[in-house]
């Protein structure tokens, strides 16, 4: 599983990749291929929850932004969720 955009190697290290995709990838994995369905649901709701109280990538600010993250942010805030 890969998020259509790959690895965006032009932008590695900057802190400005959206991890979303990659996120959702993996929670395809786990419903598609290991059939763990509360575990995928788990982080598709996180990353709805996140997205509704209005976090966002810089690529996403411009949509109703509460708070801009870079990339580990998003990815620690989706966890953070996943653990509520």
């Amino acid at each position: 599983y890969e998020p259509i955009h790959g690895s965006a190697p032009d932008i590695a290290g900057m802190g400005i990749a959206n991890p979303l995709a990659t996120i959702v990838s993996a929670a395809m994995m786990l419903r598609y291929s290991l059939n763990e369905d509360k575990a995928a649901d788990m982080i598709e709701e996180a990353i709805k929850a996140v997205l509704k109280d209005g976090y966002r990538t810089k690529d996403l600010a411009a949509f109703d932004a509460k708070e801009v993250l870079n990339t580990v942010q998003m990815g620690d805030i989706i966890v953070d969720y996943i653990n509520k």
